[in-house]
């Protein structure tokens, strides 16, 4: 039975659920949620998610949301094996490390400096833009030496920290100076199975509201 997922194409967090997903094989029920229209503050939805954010997933009357503890459950609940967020104890604090790195660290400095730029045209902010380079250093960092973000092998945390990428990428924002990012997200978009149906579909629905919100 297909999970029923809230979402907007567009959304990085979103996308993020929805690459897990294919990646695994969950079948799921996409439903895109008319933010603009209050549809995330029906007394249904807030039902299921009192914060009335997106992603939010209904499974089977399970109601889940933010978008990382979503893929770490469609993995422990569906998924074949445990390859993309192992049991192992050390191996998954790491994972965890990176995914929480992810949400409060780069995802965050790409909000704080685009978000208000892009939806209420804001002016720059020197010092936010300064933040996405910080970030991004940290990220070169635990990429030297290493083909994925978390050990050896493709976890959840480089499903999620790919698509913080390309929403950076679609900023026009240059990261070619680190080396070892470059080369991972290289090597990630080739080899993430469905990256361009999923994700590639998303960053083109993210364009064209950035591009919309620049008319």
């Amino acid at each position: 039975m297909p999970i029923d997922f809230y979402q907007l194409p567009g959304s990085s967090p979103c996308r993020a659920v929805a690459l897990t997903a294919g990646v695994i094989g969950v079948e799921m029920n996409f439903k895109e949620v008319a933010l603009m229209k209050g549809a995330h503050k029906t007394p249904e939805y807030l039902k299921m998610n009192p914060q009335h954010t997106i992603p939010t997933i209904d499974d089977n009357g399970f109601y889940l949301w933010e978008s990382r503890a979503i893929m770490t459950y469609l993995v422990d609940q569906y998924a074949k094996d445990d390859s993309l967020y192992p049991k192992d104890p050390k191996k998954r604090a790491t994972i965890n490390q990176r995914l929480y790195y992810d949400a409060c660290t780069l995802y965050k400095a790409f909000a704080e400096y685009y978000y208000p730029m892009i939806f209420a045209k804001a002016p720059k902010d020197q010092e936010k833009y300064e933040s996405i380079a910080t970030a991004m250093s940290y990220l070169d960092k635990f990429l030297e030496g290493q083909e994925f973000v978390a050990g050896k092998t493709m976890t959840v945390a480089d499903l999620a920290i790919v698509v913080t990428l390309s929403s950076i990428e679609v900023m026009d924002y240059d990261f070619s100076t680190f080396k070892n990012v470059t080369r991972w997200y290289t090597k990630m978009k080739k080899v993430i199975p469905k990256y361009e149906e999923i994700n590639g579909a998303g960053v083109k629905a993210f364009k064209a509201v950035v591009d919309g919100m620049r008319l």
